[in-house]
């Protein structure tokens, strides 16, 4: 479930009067909230994952060390079906993904896209409306050169 922290403000640790309740004290611009809702981690370049196929586009956002940070696809945004592979549910994954990505502070991104679907560009530019600078666009779509040896014909 994760850690629980308790949240005191100067007046109640004030009215603490034994030493057993007493809160260990903290600088006053450091503030603790509840469930680890702050972001510990600033990141100010990553990589973004597309991958994108007939029928989802997946998007995840990296550290430079490939550390996963944020994952979002066609699918977790609640399109079903055939609707899935449109470059319009790409361009909206794209839209979260960056949303998700502005609180950690994410100004640069590199880009690496794979796969053939229809989601591959519009993906990338609803990334970008949210104001995230492209480095750089890679392909590592596998490509087959000749492919595994046919079947022999048939003997009757």
């Amino acid at each position: 479930m994760g850690k629980r922290t308790i949240v005191k403000t100067e007046e109640e640790a004030k009215k603490a009067s034994t030493p057993k309740d007493a809160v260990p004290s903290t600088s006053s611009d450091q503030k603790v909230t509840p469930g680890g809702a702050s972001s510990k981690k600033r990141l100010d370049s990553g990589v973004l994952y597309v991958q994108s196929t007939y029928n989802n586009t997946k998007l995840l956002l990296t550290d430079t060390k490939g550390n996963a940070i944020f994952a979002s696809s066609a699918g977790a945004l609640g399109f079903k079906g055939a609707k899935k592979g449109t470059p319009f549910a790409a361009a909206k994954v794209g839209e979260t993904l960056a949303a998700k990505a502005q609180p950690i502070g994410l100004k640069e991104v590199a880009v690496v896209v794979s796969g053939t679907g229809s989601g591959r560009e519009s993906s990338i530019r609803g990334f970008i409306s949210k104001g995230v600078f492209i480095s750089s666009i890679k392909d590592v779509t596998p490509v087959p050169h000749n492919g595994p040896k046919p079947k022999k014909p048939r003997r009757v």
